[in-house]
């Protein structure tokens, strides 16, 4: 019953001593020449070979070493296998801060403020006030609502939208198709952190960019596929989006030739919102596998059918 991690050096220094010294029984290996595909029963990793089922017939947990799994989200598994993406505090933490940030920085324009500087012109804006501004979220996960909560204390109005009802207090909740246009009405920034699945891929398009009022900011911080990027490049240049920070794309890396390089009402970041802290991860994962042990669903279980 054997824990293979494929995945970097530092990984794999902070995973070992956490499974010594809390899941002993469960061995620990990062080298997969050094094991037997038999018992391999737990695998972690981020790319995983394309003949999974047939290399690790007898695997029980397939987890991913980030809280994305749209990369193997329709892999062939061997058939009592279970989809597993990660949950811990350090990635939820990073993106939520990004989100913040970002929000911030469009709620005081900072984009404007950054061409008048190259201009040389020392100018004031008028200003809006937080609650004068609605900020929605699309996908209510735990980044989502981590990204909600942050925002409360300075006052903004504050919605979001998921497939399926949610409950947040003080949010606005919407869901569905009908519930997406209510949301998006009078949305002066969209953040969206939703999972990548066929329905929402290219939803960051044309059609939702109209149904913003005009000059409203996105934070982009879910997956590449979910936005039409040159949707959005349109909807900058014509003035029904006024800027953007965008940390995904579809490809990584943008050719040098995309726009999206030298948009003056773009910041551009290298995926770099989030990212999986290896000591954090390290403890999730065991948990989430003594859950698995004791028969108690793991944290981050994918529903395959739904695609997150």
């Amino acid at each position: 019953m054997t824990f293979l991690l494929q995945s970097t050096e530092e990984r794999a220094r902070a995973f070992a001593p956490v499974f010594a010294r809390d899941l002993p029984e469960v061995p620990f290996v990062t080298d997969a020449s050094a094991v037997d595909p038999a018992e391999v029963r737990f695998l972690m990793g981020w790319v995983f070979p394309e003949d999974l089922a047939t290399r690790y017939p007898n695997l029980e947990l397939v987890l991913s070493t980030g809280a994305g799994i749209d990369q193997v989200v329709n892999a062939p598994l061997p058939p009592n296998a279970k989809l597993v993406r990660m949950v811990e505090s350090g990635v939820t933490t990073l993106v939520r801060d990004y989100c913040v940030m970002s929000t911030l920085a469009l709620h005081r324009e900072l984009i404007d403020y950054q061409a008048q500087q190259r201009e040389k012109l020392w100018q004031a804006r008028s200003f809006t006030w937080p609650d004068q501004r609605k900020i929605s979220v699309m996908g209510l996960g735990e980044m989502g609502r981590a990204t909600l909560e942050a925002l409360r204390p300075f006052g903004f109005t504050l919605a979001g939208w998921s497939r399926s009802p949610r409950e947040i207090e003080g949010v606005t909740c919407h869901h569905g198709a009908a519930g997406l246009d209510a949301m998006l009405e009078g949305t002066d920034i969209l953040i969206c952190l939703l999972p990548l699945t066929e329905e929402t891929r290219h939803i960051l398009n044309a059609d939702l960019f109209a149904k913003l009022p005009r000059g409203a900011g996105l934070v982009q911080a879910g997956r590449g596929g979910h936005l039409n990027q040159p949707d959005l490049i349109a909807a900058l240049d014509s003035g029904q989006m006024g800027g953007a920070f965008i940390d995904v794309a579809d490809p990584e890396p943008l050719p040098e030739t995309d726009p999206m390089w030298s948009h003056p009402r773009i910041v551009l970041t290298p995926h770099i919102a989030g990212n999986t802290r290896a000591d954090t991860a390290a403890e999730a994962t065991v948990q989430n596998i003594r859950r698995y042990l004791t028969g108690e669903p793991p944290l981050g279980l994918v529903d395959r059918s739904l695609g997150y």
